[in-house]
């Protein structure tokens, strides 16, 4: 996969060679996973890196040139590589590089007497990373995949006298039993008033009768991420929540059946954002529908009511209305979906129907309703 991103990369020719410096660029572009930095030439790509991770980075990046600097200086095998090959520009990343680490880099350049102009390439590295291949929707169906039956387990075990903490770790437990090489970002569980907190952090409060549970959780497999959100009861759904409920499940499947290809991500959020305004909760619902997920938890473009990219096919986006009312509560339904050349595949499969979790529930399954 690295040789045709390379190629993607350099027909762009906004600079002679690229310095990436943003952890999942490195890992896209040359396959690394450890620290240090990712220096792409015409001919080369370097990576360079300390002992911590020479052996690791050989072996994930088998095409690639390693060197690992000492008291030569971190930036010594970057400058004698523009050097041998005469580089004049340099692309750097200036969304994630600080101005201390740009003084770092101007300095050790000018010591070493390489003169190459720096040139600023924003996110043109991590837009390449919008359009999934085939291979990364394969990773992207596993991750997600062991989320559903993570979600599965939980289910019987949850109840209530539980804290969000409990539920938070034993939903992480489950991801790792299933296969999970680490988590997409902290999970959320909250419960009762703290679910109207779109991102609320589990607290040692026991889960109640009558409570919304949020859980909002994902997975990393081979780097990719998953991301899943379900809303629970626990006991019985009161009229009020049902209705609520029902909104925002009715937002989400009126979204799903609707994207196209060819749309902007605000005509999409539109789609779900309506029935929400209809039903009379349009300001409870703050943030945008969905963001897209692959290497990093969050990336772009999304479905929000300012985003005027265009879908295409291999985008994979969330899908995620809520509804969030103060001393209240709140309901987030999320799923993943792919963009196909028609309309778009979900791959999140857990029920998204109402679960009322019953008082003492224990090995058994919460009430689908």
């Amino acid at each position: 996969m690295q040789k045709e991103i390379r190629e993607k990369i350099f027909s762009t020719q906004t600079a002679e060679s690229f310095l990436i410096t943003d952890p999942a660029n490195m890992r896209y572009v040359a396959g690394f996973t450890g620290e240090g930095y990712v220096c792409l030439t015409p001919d080369t790509t370097l990576v360079a890196t300390d002992s911590r991770y020479t052996i690791a980075a050989a072996a994930e990046c088998p095409d690639a040139q390693i060197a690992e600097w000492e008291g030569d200086g971190y930036y010594a095998p970057l400058a004698k590589l523009m050097k041998e090959e005469k580089i004049s520009v340099l692309g750097i990343e200036d969304e994630t590089m600080t101005v201390a680490e740009y003084e770092k880099l101007k300095k050790a350049l000018e010591e070493r007497n390489v003169g190459a102009q720096l040139r600023y390439i924003g996110r043109e590295i991590t837009s390449f990373r919008s359009v999934k291949s085939e291979e990364e929707t394969g990773w992207l169906r596993q991750a997600e995949a062991i989320g559903d039956r993570a979600f599965r387990r939980l289910l019987p075990r949850v109840k209530i006298g539980m804290t969000e903490k409990q539920t938070a770790a034993l939903l992480e437990f489950f991801l790792k039993e299933e296969g999970a090489d680490g988590l997409s970002f902290d999970t959320i569980a909250a419960s009762g008033l703290h679910s109207a907190m779109p991102h609320a952090v589990p607290t040692d409060k026991p889960l109640e009768e009558g409570d919304f549970l949020t859980l909002d959780f994902g997975c990393r497999y081979r780097g990719y991420c998953s991301d899943m959100t379900r809303t629970l009861v626990m006991g019985r759904a009161s009229d009020r929540q049902r209705e609520i409920y029902d909104t925002v499940l009715r937002a989400q499947k009126r979204a799903l059946a609707g994207i196209r290809p060819g749309m902007t991500g605000r005509e999409i959020d539109a789609l779900a954002r309506d029935v929400i305004k209809e039903a009379g909760y349009g300001d409870c619902f703050g943030h945008a529908l969905g963001h897209s997920v692959g290497l990093d938890i969050h990336e772009k473009p999304v479905f929000s009511p300012r985003e005027e990219t265009v879908i295409q096919p291999g985008m994979v986006i969330t899908v995620e209305p809520g509804i969030y009312i103060e001393n209240f509560g709140g309901v987030r339904i999320e799923d993943v979906v792919i963009i196909t050349e028609d309309g778009c595949e979900d791959i999140t499969h857990s029920p998204k129907e109402l679960i009322e979790i019953e008082d003492g529930a224990g090995e058994q399954e919460g009430r689908e309703v």
